[in-house]
């Protein structure tokens, strides 16, 4: 038996926000980033609409790219002192997975960090509070999906909180809110859906339902993703959708390879999710071809890309996503980003062990061993094409 889950309720347009007028409810937790949700507007917009629910807010912010489990435990207590009915993550990836870590232990403060990442083994939320998720970036889908990805703050190691518990409740998916996107975001954050899109495809857990997501959100990607690096509005709304389309392909389908690698060098060195994911893609994909050719070739042809054969597509779909890496100004490799290849060689082992012990690798459609993401990492840093 197979199962595809997504938010009760999923508000998308103009003036989505405004369904925050009709909330019932008290108090909510507003959890938001570094501050560019206060700079553009979008926090006070919502603070307004909530006023107009009567609902109190209190905002937590200063959440980083890479939350970590003390900033959680931390906020966790603010959570207990302030007893929302809502918790609310306005931002990336980083700010809504931080907020619904913070959801999990303000619902079960007795849970350990070690139980809460056990995959599909959390208790059951929304005992306290329910939980909204409103992108600010088009690619992390946090807003759809069943997880969320904390760092351990003593081995400083990305780990995944893997439930359906996770899936937020309300999912707002405002074209307002992207409006001033910056052009590395829009590049970073725009990758990272083209890999939600292709990972899921082809992921061991894929479905009738998420191929058909996956498949439109690429499709829309390759319209509209550079129009919207140009500051094309248009565009960028539709560039909105299609991650959250893509987050409910890959909530479901799960991922692969890239995502496996991109967690464990994130936090190591500093690099954005979206930004590693588009520099691993290519090379996981060389890796997973020999398994999923043929349906790297369905995205291929749905994308109109050329070539009469598997291989031959699956060469166009590679060299597609090369191509956007290079027409939004994305390194395509590691080296190129500016990492040293001192600090590379000294972490590349222990990334490799890691990597293969996230979740996403068992769901990767080739079976992978820690050699092997270790010659991963090494083709992606020194710019190698994948032949093993």
């Amino acid at each position: 038996m197979n199962r595809f889950t997504i938010p009760r309720d999923i508000y998308f347009g103009e003036d989505a926000l405004g369904v925050l007028e009709t909330l019932e409810g008290k108090k909510a937790i507003l959890v938001i980033g570094g501050g560019s949700a206060k700079k553009n507007g979008t926090l006070d917009a919502i603070e307004q609409k909530l006023a107009k629910a009567s609902i109190e807010t209190k905002v937590i912010e200063g959440i980083s790219d890479e939350p970590t489990t003390q900033k959680i435990s931390e906020s966790a207590s603010v959570l207990e002192s302030f007893q929302p009915d809502w918790v609310i993550g306005i931002g990336g990836g980083s700010v809504m997975d931080a907020a619904k870590a913070m959801w999990v232990f303000y619902e079960h403060p007795e849970l350990t960090f070690e139980d809460a990442t056990k995959p599909f083994e959390l208790p059951r939320l929304r005992g306290k509070a329910k939980f909204i998720g409103i992108p600010t970036t088009s690619g992390s889908a946090s807003e759809i999906s069943n997880l969320s990805v904390v760092t351990d703050a003593e081995t400083n190691i990305k780990y995944p909180m893997a439930d359906f518990e996770l899936t937020p409740d309300i999912a707002i998916i405002d074209p307002m809110t992207v409006d001033q996107m910056p052009k590395d975001v829009t590049a970073n954050t725009g990758m990272d859906a083209v890999t939600h899109c292709i990972e899921a495809y082809v992921a061991k857990p894929h479905t009738v339902f998420t191929d058909a997501l996956a498949l439109e959100g690429a499709e829309i990607l390759k319209n509209d993703l550079l129009r919207s690096y140009d500051g094309n509005k248009e565009a960028r709304e539709q560039v909105h959708y299609a991650q959250a389309m893509a987050g409910m392909a890959f909530a479901n389908a799960v991922l692969g390879n890239a995502h496996s690698l991109a967690h464990k060098s994130g936090p190591t060195f500093g690099i954005a999710h979206g930004l590693a994911n588009a520099i691993y893609l290519p090379y996981v994909m060389q890796f997973n071809r020999s398994v999923s050719a043929d349906r790297f070739a369905v995205i291929a042809k749905r994308l109109g890309l050329n070539g009469t054969t598997s291989e031959e597509l699956t060469d166009s779909l590679i060299e597609w996503v090369r191509d956007l890496n290079v027409q939004m100004e994305i390194p395509s490799t590691l080296q190129k980003w500016g990492l040293d290849e001192e600090t590379f060689t000294s972490h590349v082992a222990d990334m490799a062990k890691n990597a293969v012990e996230d979740p996403c690798t068992g769901t990767n459609p080739r079976e992978t061993s820690e050699a092997q993401m270790k010659k991963l990492y090494e083709a992606a840093y020194y710019g190698q094409d994948v032949t093993f």
